[in-house]
């Protein structure tokens, strides 16, 4: 793969070049990271107060 340049002032030295990829790096790893799962009885509590809530179940 040839990258033609029309000036060498575009070009970045290998320290900067490998600063770049890694902070890239870094934020594909959080934004691909899957979510934690919770366990399913502790989702299905946690959907039944939210259910309470919109209901004003509390009395």
């Amino acid at each position: 793969m040839n990258c033609l340049l029309a000036d060498d002032s575009e070009q970045i030295d290998r320290r900067t070049s490998r600063s770049i990829c890694d902070a890239v790096g870094e934020r594909l790893q959080q934004s691909i990271r899957p979510e934690p799962r919770l366990p399913s009885n502790l989702e299905h509590l946690l959907n039944e107060l939210q259910k309470r809530d919109r209901e004003g179940g509390s009395h």
